[in-house]
């Protein structure tokens, strides 16, 4: 076995088999175009792969043993074995009365309650992949190190900033010192001030957002601990990140653009954050919720002020 196969395989558990699909959509984009072509032949065709040797799994593929053993690494599994047992598992699942996938590809001339049908499957994909990949170790990390931190700054733009924006709202009522920055400029000035003891989160989906890895470097030279949400892993941004989220997407098509369902993925992982550090924090953030309830009950009802 070559050292490049050696190196893929990060240790630990191997994913469950519900995770695998889940695996294949968000490694996919930076797998070669060989490997992609195991990926998807798993993720299409589990039970027909399973019954497959590894040198029948290449044939049909197109590719050789070394891609085959090389995906398996990188999808997680110690060697293409581990990989049939996952793919037998999950042909099982799937053979058990689960209803048939719905396509979430939305054609122009589509009626609005087939867009709504599509959408919401596609939403719940999303929020599933990303629930199964979602390492919760680096995200308990994350979140101790965001329940301690003297000071936090979120760096996002487009659709990003958005998640940002979220929150640091909903970590600003509960006691936290938060703030997200969408100027770039800013958000590098900013970065220059943070010490030991503070944190940066930094969400891009694709992992190579200029204006958002230049402040979180920033950040990670001068101390902070530094957290990226991501849906490339393997991205520039995680150089500059102690701790690395994942999230999922649905696949991007002419009508539902990256953003939209990047986005959906973003705000599961910043609602984890949140409610884990609110946990975390219990003693101060719940009067501090409650604080802020009761300041803005008069906006709710103003006849009561």
């Amino acid at each position: 076995m070559t050292n490049d196969v050696k190196e893929s395989f990060s240790g630990g558990a191997p994913p469950a088999p519900a995770a695998l699909a889940a695996k294949v959509r968000t490694l996919a984009p930076s797998m070669t175009r060989s490997m992609q072509r195991v990926a998807e032949a798993v993720a299409g065709d589990p039970a027909g792969c399973a019954a497959l040797t590894v040198t029948g799994l290449a044939e049909l593929t197109g590719t050789s043993e070394a891609t085959v053993v090389r995906t398996a690494r990188l999808l997680g599994y110690p060697g293409y074995r581990d990989l049939r047992l996952a793919l037998a598992g999950l042909a099982a699942q799937q053979q058990s009365g689960r209803a048939p996938a719905v396509t979430a590809d939305i054609a122009v001339d589509d009626p609005i309650a087939d867009v709504v049908a599509k959408l919401a499957y596609d939403e719940q994909q999303t929020l599933a992949d990303t629930a199964a990949a979602l390492d919760t170790v680096q995200l308990g990390a994350a979140v101790g190190a965001l329940a301690g931190a003297r000071r936090i700054d979120i760096y996002g733009v487009g659709a990003s900033s958005l998640v940002g924006q979220d929150l640091a709202q909903k970590l600003l009522r509960i006691g936290l010192i938060a703030h997200a920055h969408t100027d770039p400029h800013l958000a590098v000035t900013n970065a220059v001030q943070l010490r030991s003891g503070d944190a940066a989160v930094a969400i891009t989906h694709s992992g190579s957002t200029g204006d958002v890895i230049e402040p979180l470097r920033v950040a990670f030279d001068h101390g902070a601990t530094t957290i990226a949400i991501t849906g490339r892993p393997d991205g520039p941004v995680s150089q500059y990140a102690d701790h690395v989220l994942t999230t999922s997407t649905a696949r991007e098509s002419e009508l539902r653009p990256a953003a939209m369902s990047s986005r959906t993925s973003q705000l599961l992982v910043v609602d984890c954050l949140f409610i884990g550090v609110a946990q975390r924090t219990y003693e101060t953030a719940a009067p501090a919720l409650a604080a802020s309830y009761e300041a803005l009950a008069h906006r709710r009802n103003p006849r009561t002020r």
